[in-house]
């Protein structure tokens, strides 16, 4: 028995040993010895007959009677537990247990002492498995990929309406290289490929009105070689080319963000995504990566609108030009600390051509596409501002977040663009929903003394997320706002009749409601709404300003049932 065991009973026995009337000379050890021989030793506590499992005091002697051997009864086989006890009774027991447990004590000694060596082997062995373990939960993480994957089927068609009237000078003003609005543009060129006088709404029906079917697919393969990093490739395939949801039919604003097709056609599947993600000290991360989106190397995304719901624009954090989601060859890092973060990074969509004059890395022609971004992101809530600047030819906008004529003034410039984010959800599911909104406010310049000087352009827009609505699981949404429109043109020469005003405003709406059918299968059916999609461009007829040109109307209503699959 160990020495602790000794040290606890020691206590009790020098207070049996310490009567109040009486000083240690006056004990008669003796006596007290030869007390304990008076009674009859017992080896298990079944010997007892008045003693049952009910007792308080059961547990305790069965153990000193297994353990110690060290408790005696009466010549009639009882115990008599429940008689009083003097202080030298107690002392004759605590000294016969204290006796067995130095007995204990020395048998251990002695078998310590024979199996020496043994014991010696044994802990070398133990010490050496020790080391062996500590190793393995070091280096216990594999190489390990994971496939997940996401399919989307889309069931949709417009409807188009309106007064409005394509001209000659769609193409000219849209693309900003007239002289003057008296300029010609080859009908075979008209805007959309539509005819010179034709209503809007008809020409959108007869090129963007038929009921499509189309599908988008995603797989992901992530690979960690150290469970702390991250190694995605996304693989993606679809066939939304020739469809109106792929921002490139009549109305370009009614692009969904599912829409996609890979460049070398119909039903092709193609790396979407390559990047690297791996951590540094305990709050920098960082990301590089071949073919690597703009949002990839974000700490915070500003929204808590989901992003995959309708309508493209609504997935842009209400700024499309600060968080353009430009894709290609890029680095980034981003820094984290309790809910604050920053993060910095830079890709090129022409990184990968080796010509300076048509791409390279950091170079003239790269497609520069620059990123900073500051939030402050609590558990439910958060805020974020972000600057981006992209070169002429980066592509910073397309048909699906903009206006023919923002989406043109961005492409002929450099853009610097400011976004402002604030997301709220609560705590929650009930009748009141998730808010997000945001803000985007760019400036474009242009170094080309043959067009413009320099183009302002906004957009905004709010987002509403009830979950768990009219069922658990079920998802109601709805967003409103501005895809981006200018809102100011400076001119170099009598283009506009040396006016900057423009009429470029338009809305969007959208409405929808997912029913979560399986934790893997969800069918959203929506609805949206286009207000002059087309901005300032309404009416191709008449004058930027004056005429009836701004009193023109024309929109856009479809509707769409879209199940996902994930897997």
């Amino acid at each position: 028995m160990k020495l602790f065991h000794q040290l606890l009973v020691a206590p009790a026995a020098l207070g049996l040993l310490a009567p109040v009337a009486a000083n240690a000379t006056e004990l008669n050890i003796n006596g007290v010895s030869d007390y304990a021989a008076t009674g009859e030793q017992v080896t298990s506590i079944t010997q007892f007959s008045d003693v049952y499992p009910t007792d308080w005091a059961y547990q305790a002697l069965s153990n000193l009677i297994e353990r110690y051997g060290c408790v005696a009864g009466y010549p009639n086989g009882t115990y008599r537990g429940n008689r009083a006890m003097t202080r030298f009774e107690a002392a004759a027991l605590l000294n016969a247990c204290l006796d067995r447990v130095t007995e204990v004590t020395d048998e251990l000694k002695r078998l310590m002492k024979e199996f020496e060596k043994e014991l010696a082997i044994l802990k070398g062995r133990v010490d050496g498995l020790e080391a062996r373990v500590g190793e393995l939960e070091a280096t216990q993480f594999s190489t390990t990929t994971k496939l997940k994957g996401q399919a989307t089927f889309v069931l949709g068609a417009n409807s188009f309406s309106g007064n409005a009237e394509q001209g000659a000078q769609d193409l000219a003003v849209a693309t900003f290289t007239g002289t003057d609005l008296g300029s010609t543009v080859d009908e075979g060129e008209g805007f959309r490929n539509g005819v010179n006088g034709t209503k809007r709404a008809r020409a959108a029906a007869a090129t963007s009105g038929a009921t499509s079917f189309n599908y988008d697919l995603r797989l992901f393969l992530d690979t960690s070689f150290t469970g702390k990093d991250l190694l995605r490739t996304m693989l993606r395939a679809g066939n939304f080319g020739d469809s109106a949801f792929s921002g490139g039919g009549y109305v370009g604003l009614d692009a969904m963000e599912t829409a996609f097709e890979e460049g070398s056609g119909i039903n092709s599947v193609g790396v979407n995504r390559l990047w690297y993600q791996f951590p540094i000290g305990d709050s920098f991360t960082a990301t590089v990566g071949g073919l690597v989106r703009q949002d990839d190397m974000l700490a915070v995304w500003p929204s808590a609108y989901p992003a995959d719901t309708v309508l493209d624009f609504f997935t842009y954090a209400g700024a499309p030009a600060t968080y353009n989601l430009g894709l290609g060859q890029g680095a980034g890092i981003s820094w984290e600390s309790d809910d604050f973060s920053i993060s910095a990074n830079y890709l090129s969509t022409n990184g990968f051509l080796s010509d300076p004059n048509a791409g390279g890395f950091a170079t003239d022609a790269a497609g520069s596409n620059g990123t900073v971004q500051i939030a402050y992101a609590p558990e439910n809530w958060g805020l974020a501002a972000a600057y981006n600047y992209t070169s002429q030819n980066a592509g910073t906008l397309y048909a699906g977040n903009g206006t023919p004529l923002a989406v043109s003034a961005t492409g002929d410039g450099n853009n610097s663009s400011f976004g402002l984010s604030a997301w709220w959800s609560p705590e929650e599911a009930g009748w009141i929903p998730s808010v997000s909104a945001g803000y985007g406010f760019n400036s474009i310049t242009n170094d080309d003394s043959n067009l413009y000087r320099s183009v302002d352009t906004q957009s905004w827009y709010v987002g509403l997320q009830w979950a768990d609505a009219f069922m658990k699981g079920n998802t109601l949404g709805m967003a409103v706002g501005q895809p981006t429109f200018v809102t100011s043109v400076d001119y170099r020469n009598d283009f506009n009749n040396n006016s900057d005003f423009v009429a470029d405003g338009n809305y969007a709406w959208e409405w929808w409601y997912q029913f979560q059918v399986t934790d893997n299968i969800s069918v959203t059916p929506a609805i949206y709404y286009l207000s002059r999609p087309y901005g300032d461009l309404t009416d191709g007829r008449g004058t930027v300003v004056g005429g009836d040109r701004n009193d023109s109307t024309f929109s856009n209503f479809g509707g769409l049932v879209k199940t996902t699959f994930k897997f």
